[in-house]
């Protein structure tokens, strides 16, 4: 009787402990979503493909307004809000178009900010490489360190140089 009483209080201790794991994985995971989809869009662009940017867009707009943000600690809620309404802004614009100039514009307002937001935040599962176009003076995010330029695509494509990593977040 009291070895089960000691394992019903040890669980009883453990259940806000698992909670608080169960809520940072799940804002994790939607954060790392909103940067798969940039990606989606980054590699349309370098592909000279403004209709898959604009679908990408889309569901990078939808995935930036999934992210929870009841389940960010108080830190990184702070950062979320001053990001939110410019990844949105960005994202929307994108989404709407179809000229990729435009598209490309809006995406270097959105490689900033979403540097920003992965530094700041530090929940990202893969190493980020920030890259450089010295043609566009803009930079972008990229999951390797291979360069394949988004504001030059494909008459430039290997243009560009890396200028910083994020490290995966430890877990």
């Amino acid at each position: 009787m009291k070895t089960t009483r000691s394992i019903f209080i040890a669980l009883l201790l453990l259940i806000p402990f698992s909670t608080v794991i169960a809520q940072s994985v799940t804002a994790n995971t939607a954060i790392n979503n909103v940067l798969t989809a940039y990606y989606g869009v980054k590699d349309a662009l370098a592909g000279d493909n403004s209709s898959a940017a604009q679908s990408k867009a889309k569901e990078l707009f939808t995935a930036v307004n999934a992210v929870p943000m009841d389940k960010l600690n108080p830190d990184q809620h702070k950062i979320w809000m001053a990001y939110t309404d410019k990844l949105q802004f960005d994202s929307r614009h994108i989404s709407e178009s179809t000229a990729i100039d435009h598209q490309r514009e809006h995406f270097t307002s959105l490689s900033k900010n979403m540097y920003e937001v992965i530094k700041g935040l530090k929940v990202n599962n893969t190493v980020v490489y920030e890259q450089y176009c010295p043609m566009k003076k803009a930079t972008w995010l990229s999951e390797t360190s291979a360069i394949k330029n988004p504001y030059l695509g494909k008459k430039m494509l290997d243009c560009g140089r890396t200028t910083a990593t994020l490290n995966p977040a430890s877990k």
